[in-house]
């Protein structure tokens, strides 16, 4: 299969771009996936067999705060790209997010839970996810939570903050599972495989974390065991966007067909010891 890349310089198109290699090529900035003549002339050009769209408006605060901005990028692009892909037979992947469902509760969401997003980029984002499934009702939706990978993120924020020696405090009353870039884009590259489609959730496994938890492990894996980490709550920082208190995803409808992503600690684990972890923050020597 050939691919094409959109938002191919963010964390999770640059892993699909590590993977894939020569059968993909990435679109970043350049490419604005709700132009349809643009899309129109990259598919022409690139003739791909399936389409990763990775390209969102993510800063959730930013959203906040331009909501026209992040209703085109996240909901009426998105369509753009999936009509664009009807018309000229390429399969596309949409990712989305945690976000769409409340954050209230203490049992993972399942694919078929209730969405009701609190914040504008959980709603654009839940509205770009029907958008895309009724211009191309094939398509495949993944969701995911909390991801880093190579480039700017909350795991490489925290060591640079340490390396820094500056005060370092952190949430603990949201819970999520972290999620490496490169091995949530190893499961959708699965779900590919297998002509998947519709909603799938994928986020890497383990037990549940707050913030702080990842903080605390990314701090501990990097050399930085003393360096201590603040507990507060989210009433005590000052955001645009509320979070999700809970977002833990089930991901049992894709672990039935045999893709599961490792557990977090061990996936944070491989990021701090590759090429991917963040420069000049480590203390001790990468293992080979």
């Amino acid at each position: 299969m050939k691919f094409l890349i959109t938002g191919a310089n963010g964390q999770l198109g640059t892993a699909f771009g590590q993977l894939l290699g020569e059968r993909a090529e990435g679109f970043g900035h350049a490419l604005d996936i709700g132009e349809s003549g643009a899309v129109e002339a990259a598919l022409l050009r690139v003739a791909p067999d399936v389409v990763l769209n990775a390209a969102a408006m993510t800063h959730v605060d930013t959203c906040e705060r331009e909501p026209q901005r992040a209703h085109r990028e996240n909901a009426l692009a998105p369509e753009v790209l999936a009509a664009m892909c009807a018309r000229h037979g390429a399969r596309l992947l949409h990712v989305s997010t945690d976000y769409v469902f409340s954050g209230t509760g203490a049992t993972p969401f399942a694919e078929n839970a209730t969405p009701a997003p609190r914040s504008v980029y959980g709603r654009t984002k839940l509205e770009g996810e029907a958008r895309v499934q009724a211009a191309l009702p094939e398509a495949l939706i993944v969701r995911t939570s909390w991801v880093y990978g190579r480039g700017r993120n909350f795991v490489a924020a925290i060591l640079a903050q340490a390396a820094a020696g500056n005060p370092i405090r952190v949430v603990d009353d949201q819970r999520g599972r972290p999620t490496r870039a490169l091995a949530l884009a190893e499961g959708i590259l699965a779900l590919v495989e297998r002509a998947a489609h519709g909603v799938y959730h994928l986020a890497n496994g383990g037990e549940e974390a707050t913030w702080w938890d990842l903080a605390r492990a990314a701090l501990d894996e990097a050399g930085y065991e003393g360096t201590d980490v603040e507990r507060i709550s989210s009433d005590s920082l000052t955001v645009d966007a509320p979070r999700p208190a809970y977002s833990v995803l089930d991901c049992d409808k894709a672990a039935q067909e045999g893709i599961r992503l490792g557990p977090w600690r061990e996936a944070l684990r491989e990021h701090l010891r590759s090429d991917d972890a963040p420069e000049g923050v480590l203390r001790r020597e990468r293992s080979a």
